[in-house]
């Protein structure tokens, strides 16, 4: 049976996967909060699988060195002392923000699209990946995952507000975008073929369906038996905000995965959108 150690002890991801995986491994966690790992023998573990790190967007420059130290320099330094010490899987949870904000446009990411991060957050997520890429070799295996927006029950960040929102409001605005969004029972499944088949590289794992703003929150209301009007009144309005207003941007911009990076020979995909919406809110 793998042992698998597990960093950001009280983390949503960290938290969900012991739960999915049940007595499948041997799964320790520890908080990367002090230095205290650093005194840790990780010589008996066979995966890490790295998730602490600072994960909501700041603007304030006073937290950029924060975010370098915690999202680029721990991970670089725990990769490093897990391959001195002969774990044969690193795996690293880096994210979409990596090429940067959503768009009003059309914004679909191939195999081909380049990293363009907009933000210290995005741009210290590449840098780790960057980081830890080199220590890759046949006895220490390397997995990079760049998630877009997860959600799940007790999930924090965009969504929990978003379908908050949405059943106070009677009308919403009718917007035509697409995103991409991953539910965290996918997220674990996929996470726990990575640990079964021994890979590594980079991944980029996404439910099978965009989702459309809009028709999200109307099935978010339905769920909860109730119903919201779409409108486009405000469309104009939006449209001129969106790009001035990260916030409005966030919510009705368009950011997707081109579907086929995110195949995989090995369905991970567990849930549905509707079933993970219903998931999620009951």
């Amino acid at each position: 049976m793998k042992r698998i150690l597990i960093t950001a002890k009280n983390s949503y991801i960290g938290r969900a996967f012991v739960e999915w995986t049940g007595n499948s491994y041997i799964i320790d966690t520890i908080s990367c909060r002090t230095d205290a790992w650093k005194k840790l023998d990780l010589s008996k573990y066979d995966v890490i699988f790295h998730v602490a790190g600072i994960a909501h967007v700041s603007t304030d420059p006073d937290m950029e060195a924060e975010y370098y130290k915690v999202n680029r320099d721990l991970t670089i330094d725990l990769a490093t002392k897990a391959k001195a010490e002969g774990v044969k899987q690193f795996i690293f949870t880096s994210s979409i923000i990596v090429y940067g904000d959503s768009s009003s446009g059309k914004r679909v990411i191939d195999i081909d699209t380049i990293p363009t991060p907009s933000n210290f957050y995005g741009d210290s997520k590449l840098k780790a990946e960057e980081g830890i890429r080199p220590l890759e070799s046949d006895t220490f295996r390397v997995v990079i995952i760049r998630p877009p927006m997860i959600y799940g029950k007790g999930s924090k960040g965009n969504y929990p507000k978003l379908a908050k929102a949405a059943q106070k409001l009677p009308v919403f605005p009718d917007i035509d975008n697409k995103r991409s969004m991953l539910h965290i029972d996918n997220l674990c499944e996929f996470i726990r073929l990575m640990i079964d088949n021994e890979e590594t590289g980079l991944f980029f794992p996404q439910n099978s369906e965009y989702v459309n703003t809009s028709s999200l929150v109307t099935t978010i209301v339905e769920v909860h038996g109730k119903s919201v009007k779409l409108t486009k009144i405000f469309n104009p309005i939006i449209r001129v905000m969106g790009i001035k207003v990260g916030i409005i941007n966030k919510v009705f911009g368009n950011l997707i995965y081109e579907q086929s990076i995110s195949e995989y020979k090995e369905n991970y995909r567990v849930r549905n959108l509707k079933e993970s919406i219903i998931l999620t809110e009951k």
